[in-house]
């Protein structure tokens, strides 16, 4: 008997969050490390583009960190969805605008169109994936 993608995606749930936590705590301590390279794609209509970075990044590790408990899990999970959210007009600057990167370890990033737009749909799966964690766990 074939298991169920349902079935599939709940066994899958548990240690994905794992990942993901890790993944949010790794992408915001390097907000700490290149904040320059960030700040590059902080829309200009937005004040103080290196304390948003700084933020966002706070909230990233914070957030990360709060998905890896599950007393702690389904409020992170919702406050990934709305920093999700609220850096998406970073990415659709970064795609109409042709943004390039300096400073990311030393080098220049000049992402390809398709990058640049493929990080508009990649938001959405993220959100996604962070709102599947508002719901409950599957038990062990």
């Amino acid at each position: 008997m074939q298991p169920r993608v349902t079935d599939l995606c709940l066994r899958l749930k548990r240690p994905l969050v794992y990942v993901m936590g890790v993944l949010y705590i790794g992408a915001g301590v390097t907000h700490f490390v290149i904040p320059e390279a960030f700040a590059q794609i902080v829309p200009p209509v937005l004040p103080y583009p290196l304390a948003l970075v700084y933020l966002s990044g706070i909230a990233e590790i914070v957030l990360g960190i709060g998905v890896l408990f599950s007393r702690t899990r389904r409020l992170a999970a919702w406050g990934l969805v709305g920093l999700l959210l609220a850096i998406f007009p970073a990415n659709v600057y970064m795609a109409t605008s042709d943004v390039v990167v300096t400073g990311v370890f030393g080098s220049t990033v000049d992402p390809s169109a398709t990058v640049r737009w493929g990080r508009l749909p990649l938001q959405a799966v993220l959100v996604v994936l962070a709102w599947w964690y508002t719901r409950p766990m599957p038990e062990a």
